[in-house]
């Protein structure tokens, strides 16, 4: 059989692997100049950088895609400990999060009393509802809402306070200082959202970061899992045609009978799978009524991100490989967050420096430093005229808070707004991870992963199930694989 594949994000070659590996022939078609979506690099006269994802979690998904296809990962990857370095403004000193209790408990000790019977209890209740709910909900898929309920039905009733309760009730209940909550409730972020949006269900990534596998980051940068990918699916003859962006479907008695490309070329193939946005894609390919601009707009959408990558003289001795800047209004900043139309005057911001880990990364006696700050998609703030202001914000409270002169020592600068993300990855109104996970919009709440109309359509990738991530991403590369498998009766 022919399948072609919209898109080069990680869904998208983690499910061409599975495919060519079973002998079928399959064509990827790529918007820019090589492949890999938002997990890509970005070189500058000596300096490497991740353009988007900088670490890992649950990566035996990443063995079980390779274990699918009958080989070994190739990837050589590193487990972080300390997790990453918090700064707090007004805090002399930064706080070291470690998966070691004990050495979390003595960095806390000042904070919150008893802190390691504190953790291991929380993350014990967050670890039953994640393996209680990991294969009935997360690697499944859903024909109907019916389906979905007789799941979710079988997950045990204990768990049930979890859908009714935000991230940040969670962590109060079990944390008593300001700091330790905030701090745990940090991966709502990683998912785009503020802990007060997000539902206490996803309690569950503080188990996957600090017990069940932690987080990864890959020998030589992110960009390597792409690469190790690219060399096996050359191996297997599959085709990837870049410079190549899908502006139309063509269809016939309820399939898709081919692809029209922005030079008018068509496409055809026996089997379609987007690896786009499965909700924008919907509205602004195919014009489905249901997902029009103004029925996505009311849908709940993950943060925009705002990017600024540095090349930079000098060695930064404040700065590990992963770092949080916080401010000290967390529950001010993330009530405004979503919706202002201005930038933050105290912006919370994120901060990667690979060449801490693998020096090649930079040029001798340099760093490579990655800021990346979540910000309002541009439903609520459209013009990004005022970027510089933003990024000499940060770059200003970044040297302060290091004690180190970042803008005097710059050597190379590239800043990606909202809108720079939007149209480069055809994200929704620049939206950084897609639709958000609130209860309304995850499982089978979710955009499908095949189409309601079109039989030989399909829908790969953060936005569709299960969710955002790139362990998540993988699992829906399998689910997208065993839906055409059941559907096409394929060995």
């Amino acid at each position: 059989m022919k399948f072609l594949i919209i898109g080069s994000g990680l869904g998208g070659l983690s499910l061409a692997l599975r495919l060519s590996a079973k002998g079928h022939n399959v064509t990827i078609l790529e918007k820019h100049t090589k492949p890999g979506g938002r997990l890509n690099q970005l070189k500058m006269e000596g300096f490497t950088f991740d353009v988007g994802p900088s670490f890992m979690s649950m990566t035996y998904e990443l063995d079980e895609l390779f274990g699918a296809i009958g080989m070994k990962n190739p990837v050589e990857m590193e487990e972080l400990e300390p997790l990453y370095k918090v700064y707090f403004e007004g805090k002399k000193e930064p706080f070291h999060i470690w998966k070691d209790l004990d050495k979390l408990e003595e960095e806390f000790k000042d904070y919150e009393p008893d802190l390691k019977r504190k953790v291991e209890k929380y993350l014990k209740r967050a670890g039953e509802f994640f393996h209680d709910t990991e294969d009935k909900v997360v690697k499944a898929n859903f024909d109907g809402l019916l389906k979905y309920a007789w799941q979710l039905s079988k997950v045990p009733k204990k768990h049930l306070p979890y859908l009714f309760r935000t991230m940040w009730s969670e962590v109060e209940k079990n944390f008593g200082s300001e700091e330790i909550r905030v701090i745990f409730s940090l991966v709502a972020f990683f998912l785009g959202s503020t802990p007060f949006e997000t539902p206490a269900i996803y309690s569950l990534l503080n188990y996957t970061e600090m017990r069940h596998n932690g987080y990864w980051k890959v020998k030589g940068g992110m960009y390597r899992l792409v690469e190790e990918i690219m060399k096996i699916l050359e191996n297997k003859g599959v085709k990837v045609v870049y410079n190549t962006e899908v502006v139309k479907v063509e269809e016939r008695n309820g399939k898709a009978k081919s692809l029209i490309d922005q030079h008018g070329k068509s496409w055809e193939a026996d089997v379609f799978i987007s690896n786009g946005d499965a909700a924008a894609f919907r509205g602004e390919i195919l014009n489905r009524p249901k997902f029009r601009e103004e029925k996505l707009d009311k849908m709940e959408w993950t943060l925009a991100p705002f990017t600024i990558y540095l090349g930079v003289k000098g060695r930064i001795e404040n700065l590990e490989h992963h770092n949080y800047f916080l401010g000290s209004n967390f529950r001010g900043y993330a009530d405004t967050i979503f919706t202002s139309s201005i930038n933050p005057q105290k912006p919370y911001y994120y901060v990667n420096v690979s060449s801490k880990s693998y020096p090649e990364c930079a040029p001798p006696g340099s760093e490579n430093i990655f800021i990346l700050c979540p910000v309002p998609d541009l439903r609520f703030k459209p013009d990004w005229s005022d970027r510089e202001e933003l990024a000499e914000n940060i770059i200003d409270d970044l040297s302060k808070r290091v004690d180190y002169d970042i803008k005097g020592n710059i050597i190379v600068k590239r800043i990606m707004d909202p809108v720079d993300w939007g149209k480069t990855f055809n994200l929704y109104k620049g939206s950084g991870l897609g639709l958000a996970h609130g209860i309304m919009q995850v499982g089978a709440l979710r955009p499908k992963n095949k189409d309601e109309v079109l039989e030989n359509l399909y829908y790969v990738g953060a936005s569709t199930t299960p969710g955002t991530g790139l362990p998540m991403v993988i699992i829906s590369s399998r689910l997208v694989m065993d839906r055409i498998t059941e559907d096409y009766g394929l060995i």
